[in-house]
């Protein structure tokens, strides 16, 4: 093997390497989970407060997430919502589990089958009623409130943090609560 090729082979190897890295990451740079965390007190009913839209939540209203815990540890995840353009509720069921120590807010949700999405919780009131919640990447934002509001103080500590961990927080989505 010449040197041209061996060059080219590390070079290529080494580009597959930081792609194969970069794809695992399952949290924006700039982001921390919360530590500690208890997941049986995060169960319950979260009111989608505002998210950054994505195809799955597209023109929903009234959204929801309800989350329980399933006998095998894992969390049965239940979404609601309500379409504004078509008229009907949506719902998806899925499941989260850990993706990291259990004491981490580091989760992974699946809708489908055998893939998972990231589901980092990086802010967490002490009492467990408004949450600040990452995706693997910038693309990915909800905060979340055990009420269909959320105090204007709070509002203002999770769009600050979220801007610190790189997120356009100008193109979240304000969801709107009742009328159904």
């Amino acid at each position: 093997m010449n040197r041209k090729s061996l060059y080219i082979g590390g070079a290529f190897l080494g580009l597959a390497t930081l792609l194969v890295l970069k794809s695992c990451k399952t949290i924006p740079e700039g982001a921390e989970v919360v530590k500690p965390f208890d997941i049986a007190r995060y169960m319950g009913k979260w009111y989608e407060i505002a998210r950054l839209d994505f195809k799955y939540e597209r023109d929903l209203n009234n959204t929801t997430a309800t989350y329980s815990l399933n006998d095998n540890g894992t969390v049965k995840v239940v979404n609601r919502g309500f379409n504004i353009r078509t008229k009907e509720k949506a719902e998806a069921i899925g499941k989260a589990k850990f993706a990291g120590p259990d004491k981490e807010g580091k989760l992974k949700v699946s809708f489908f089958g055998p893939f998972y999405s990231a589901y980092n919780i990086i802010a967490l009131d002490p009492d467990y009623r408004y949450a600040l919640v990452a995706g693997k990447n910038l693309k990915y934002l909800w905060i979340l409130s055990r009420e269909t509001t959320i105090p204007g103080n709070i509002r203002e500590d999770y769009l600050k943090k979220a801007q610190q961990a790189g997120y356009n927080t100008s193109e979240l989505i304000w969801v709107e609560h009742g009328g159904l």
